[in-house]
């Protein structure tokens, strides 16, 4: 009995996501579509793939091992979807869509736009603003931006250039103090929440006995910027960025701050497309040449 090679997708899906529900939502197919393709391609393999668990599924070693073999396949597959989505949209060029937070997107990407243009590329990029990195097994983006390493065997992840983080205020809160003098426990403290992830800057001020002393969290950046430029507060903000704006003050932290690590990250079967290539080493650049 032939292969179907939408059978071998499906089971890289599950190796991937963990469960039914989950592989058959990146695969866009109902829950019974894949059960009955893991099924046949178990009957035409003469091999046993799926292990179902109360908590799950799991490949068998045979699983692991077919589904190893079969990436090459759907990076194949996937290059066949791009270019029919392509010539649906009559041979127009498809874009490289990035997934990342709002900050990397206004700050980082954006700005080193033209370089991309500059590198030869000659495809559009779609620049999306989004938190979650599952949206790479679903297909919803081509590469991601994350400050946390992600899990998952379907995903590679490369370690971009790591961001110095301070804390800043404005010369209007500060008013006058030194701030080298400063008591953190004692003034008003603008940070993070846990929207990326539990981030090392919020483990830091934990442990630094701070929590009292935060009166604003947020997932934004720009917000935080925007607060401690209006005096708010003692803001945690990525250093490039506090100071391009020449109107903060850093304030020296009782210990050394964490510093950001970002993750480019792509699903494995998309790590050969030329398009996808050149991006990815775009990306790279742009963090590289943060200050």
């Amino acid at each position: 009995m032939p292969l179907d090679p939408q059978d071998l997708a499906d089971l890289i899906a599950i190796r991937d996501a963990g469960t039914l529900s989950s592989a058959a939502k990146a695969r866009g197919v109902a829950v019974s579509t894949v059960s009955r393709r893991i099924a046949t391609l178990e009957a035409a393999l003469g091999l046993p793939l799926v292990d179902r668990r109360a908590d799950g599924v799991r490949l068998t070693s045979a699983g692991l091992t077919v589904a190893e073999a079969a990436s090459p396949i759907a990076e194949q597959m996937r290059r066949v979807e791009r270019v029919a989505e392509s010539l649906r949209q009559g041979g127009k060029t498809v874009p490289v869509r990035i997934s990342a937070t709002e900050f990397v997107i206004s700050d980082v990407l954006a700005p080193a736009l033209g370089r991309l243009w500059a590198m030869g590329a000659d495809f559009p990029v779609h620049l999306q603003s989004q938190a979650d990195v599952v949206s790479l097994a679903g297909r919803d983006a081509d590469l991601a931006i994350r400050m946390v390493r992600p899990e998952g065997a379907s995903l590679y992840a490369r370690r971009l250039a790591d961001i110095r983080l301070g804390l800043f205020a404005s010369a209007r809160y500060l008013a006058g103090r030194e701030p080298s003098g400063i008591d953190l426990t004692a003034e008003r403290l603008l940070i993070y929440d846990d929207s990326y992830g539990r981030l090392p800057e919020l483990a830091w001020v934990t442990r630094h006995g701070l929590s009292d002393a935060v009166v604003m969290r947020t997932g934004s950046t720009r917000g935080l910027l925007a607060a401690a430029l209006e005096g708010a507060g003692i803001a945690l903000l990525p250093a490039p960025f506090a100071l391009r704006t020449g109107a903060l003050i850093e304030v020296p932290p009782p210990s050394a701050l964490p510093s950001r690590q970002p993750w480019l990250i792509v699903h494995r079967d998309l790590r050969g497309l030329p398009a996808v290539s050149l991006a990815r080493k775009w990306v790279a650049q742009a963090f590289a040449s943060l200050p």
